[in-house]
């Protein structure tokens, strides 16, 4: 028997053996793979959470839209689209529209540029000025229903502090009926909402405040600009992209407002506190008409979102374009 062998040039046998390259290849699908199911691992719970908890109910609250449902059982009453006429006829929910808007524009022109005024005077060198900062943001670590009580009380007719503070200084004819007035309940309202959320929108600033190169501030100060020009042609254009997140985050709460209103006023007196998410509450939890209520959430939903990818296509445009990043499969 003649048994023939394949030699290599060192006159050993030749394994079948894949070229280095081939070699390379392979291991670069193979981390590419783990990298992809590493990625996977971590992102299904989250995941599985959001499908459960916001994206099957918000579908279902969209199914529900068109049906008279009373929130017990599967719908089964389709009404079509009977539910979307009736709302934008009814007047409560069309005086929502023009609350949230009336909010909107308050909180822009007054509650923002007063949280930038008192980032920019925090973020100068005051005495005291971490207890300033502590003492500004508390209200927003306080729940709204601690904050609702707490301004329920304040501004209670007749023995509330308001109106004791008022008498003391000789204008208590200014005082009343805080949130039982239709003419001052809005009013009100927008203030018990300043104390509680500016603090956020300043700390914001602060931080933004303190990412602003000293450099450039000197160099200015240098050439000749004052405090004012100085701030409007160095200081804001630098904190540009924490002003358009705020006045996001601003916009977004104003429209989901909800668990302040309730807790103060529940909307009244006659609707004149209402918003969408009161009216969608009212509906859904005390009439039990679940089926107009889900079409409330839905135009609710159908706002934030106009207004988010608008936002998104024409403010935050270049902030997301700079933070965009990729990761290549060999993880670098």
């Amino acid at each position: 028997m003649t048994t023939t062998f394949l030699t290599g040039e060192r006159g050993g046998p030749a394994l079948d053996r894949p070229p280095p390259a081939a070699d390379a290849a392979r291991e670069r699908a193979r981390r590419r793979t783990l990298h992809r199911l590493t990625a996977v691992a971590f992102q299904l719970p989250a995941l599985v959470l959001f499908t459960g908890l916001v994206l099957l109910p918000m579908l279902f609250a969209l199914y529900a839209a068109f049906f008279r449902w009373g929130g017990f059982g599967m719908p089964s009453d389709y009404t079509g689209a009977d539910n979307f006429t009736r709302l934008f006829q009814d007047p409560v929910f069309l005086g929502d529209l023009w609350r949230c808007l009336l909010l909107v524009v308050l909180s822009l022109a007054l509650q923002l540029p007063f949280a930038l005024a008192m980032a920019v005077l925090l973020n100068q060198r005051l005495r005291g000025r971490a207890v300033y900062r502590m003492l500004f943001f508390a209200p927003y670590v306080l729940s709204e229903a601690i904050t609702g009580v707490l301004f329920g009380m304040v501004f209670a007719p007749g023995d509330g502090l308001a109106d004791h503070v008022l008498g003391a200084v000789g204008l208590d004819g200014l005082g009343g009926e805080w949130f039982a007035d239709p003419s001052w309940v809005m009013a009100t309202l927008f203030l018990v909402m300043t104390w509680k959320y500016f603090g956020f929108h300043m700390m914001l600033y602060l931080a933004g405040l303190q990412s602003v190169p000293a450099e450039l501030t000197e160099a200015a100060l240098i050439d000749g600009a004052g405090p004012w020009q100085r701030f409007r042609n160095v200081t804001l254009p630098l904190l540009a992209p924490t002003l358009r997140i705020s006045v996001f985050l601003s916009v977004i709460g104003s429209i989901q407002l909800f668990d302040l209103v309730w807790v103060v006023t529940q909307g009244g007196p006659d609707h004149h506190s209402e918003t969408m998410a009161v009216t969608m509450f009212q509906y859904g939890f005390k009439r039990y008409q679940a089926g107009y209520a889900g079409a409330v959430s839905v135009v609710m939903f159908a706002v934030c979102l106009v207004f988010a990818l608008a936002y998104q296509r024409f403010a935050l445009r270049r902030d997301l374009e700079g933070a965009t990043t990729t990761m290549r499969g060999d993880g670098t």
